[in-house]
Formats: C-alpha cells, sequence, structure tokens
C-alpha cells in the first residue's frame, strides 16, 4: 500500500495529467503513413516513449493509455478498425522500455520474433523480424547511451506492433523486403526524435526547477542538462 501511495502523489498525478495533454496534442500531428492501412504514425511516436523516463515506469503506463484512449475517444472507436486498436498496446512495451532496464526489455522483443515466426507468412519473412535483435542488444548499452535506450524503446514498440500485424494482415514477402530501408529510416527518425524529446523536457525542467518555478529535482537527468542555461547548475 505504501508503494502504492509513492507512485500515485498529488505531484505524479499532475504529470501523468500534463504528459497525457501534451501527448494527445503529439497523436494529432501526422508524420507517417502505415503500410497497409490507413493508419499513420504521429510525433506520439517520438513522444510516448519518454513519459516513464521521468515520471516512472507504472505511471508512464498509466500516461500512455490515457493518451491514446482519449484520442480513441476524441476521433470516435470502432472495433472494427483493427488497426488503430492493434496500435493501442506497442507504446506501452516502448514506455516500460525507456523507463527502466529490465529483463522484460528482452524478453518482449524475443517474444515478438517467435509470434512472427510461428506464422507462414512471417516464416516467408523470417528476415525482417531480426530487427527486433536490435532492443535486445540496446539492452546491454540502455543505462549508458540515451540514443541506445530510444532505440530499444522504438524496435521494441515495432516488435510487439509487427508481432500482432503479421497475424492480422498477413502481407507477402516481397512487401517486407521492401519496407526493409523505410523501416530503418522510420525508426531512426523516431529514435532520434525520443532522444531528442527527452533531452528538450529534461532541460525545461531543469530550468523551470533552478527558477523555483517548480520543484522536480527528482525527475531531472543531472547527466544530460546543459548546465549553461542554469544560474545555478545541478550538483
Amino acid at each position: 500500500m505504501s508503494n502504492l501511495k509513492s507512485l500515485f502523489t498529488k505531484k505524479s498525478a499532475l504529470f501523468i495529467l500534463i504528459f497525457s495533454v501534451l501527448g494527445l496534442i503529439a497523436l494529432q500531428i501526422p508524420l507517417l503513413q502505415v503500410v497497409g492501412s490507413k493508419t499513420k504514425f504521429t510525433l506520439f511516436d517520438s513522444f510516448g516513449p519518454v513519459a516513464s523516463g521521468f515520471i516512472g515506469t507504472i505511471p508512464g503506463i498509466i500516461a500512455v493509455f490515457l493518451m491514446q484512449a482519449a484520442n480513441l475517444l476524441l476521433h470516435g472507436f470502432s472495433a472494427s478498425n483493427t488497426a488503430g486498436i492493434i496500435r493501442l498496446f506497442p507504446m506501452v512495451f516502448a514506455a516500460i522500455y525507456f523507463g527502466k532496464k529490465t529483463k522484460l526489455n528482452v524478453f518482449i522483443p524475443l517474444l515478438a520474433i517467435l509470434a512472427w515466426n510461428l506464422t507462414p507468412a512471417g516464416r516467408a519473412a523470417w528476415f525482417y523480424s531480426m530487427f527486433w535483435l536490435i532492443p535486445v542488444a540496446c539492452y546491454f548499452l540502455q543505462k549508458r547511451f540515451l540514443l541506445a535506450r530510444s532505440l530499444g524503446a522504438t524496435f521494441t514498440a515495432h516488435a510487439v506492433g509487427g508481432a500482432l500485424w503479421i497475424y492480422f494482415f498477413p502481407l507477402p514477402k516481397a512487401v517486407w523486403i521492401s519496407l526493409i530501408p523505410i523501416t530503418t529510416m522510420e525508426r531512426t527518425i523516431f529514435a532520434l526524435g525520443i532522444a531528442g524529446t527527452y533531452l528538450v523536457i529534461n532541460n525545461i525542467l531543469a530550468v523551470l526547477d533552478d527558477k523555483k518555478i517548480i520543484n522536480t529535482p527528482t525527475l531531472i537527468n543531472k547527466n544530460l542538462v546543459w548546465k549553461k542555461i542554469l544560474n545555478n547548475p545541478l550538483s
């Protein structure tokens, strides 16, 4: 019970709300079209995972769910919108990856590879699932490098989404081959976006804390603060 109270303080509830609102806004800004459906990647794909990096894994997951639930209500929910429903889940696992180094960060992409290759369409394009070894490799570097953490998060989202996608939209092998360079480019962009978003928010919080506007020292990664923007650099 005490652990729950520490997770859901008034401050954490406020930040869940703030990140949910920002995420909902990010969901309205389209970036790329998802091949095989009318669904689009949005700015949310670069924003969603970072919430758990500041407010913790569980509050971050709650924020991600709230962002996407509000978006579904805003645009209208349809049980026939399979692609939209599938996209509810990948960002949750990306948030888990970005929030904390845990064995789930290895288990989830490996499980996605297995699930992919259990389908005939997946086995025909087995090589595509090798993308999901990237978050496994990044697991060993995620505490040292923000970009590794970001790459791991975005490819975990891709792994979960891809494993679900192959069961509902079994595209032919030629399509998956054509998607290799596109996936490489889009996930690189998302990883850079996640890292950049984290850096921006981290430094904004550092400035607000430095100017005594808010009191959030525990949310700030001091190693990633640009000291020149502060009056009193964090020690």
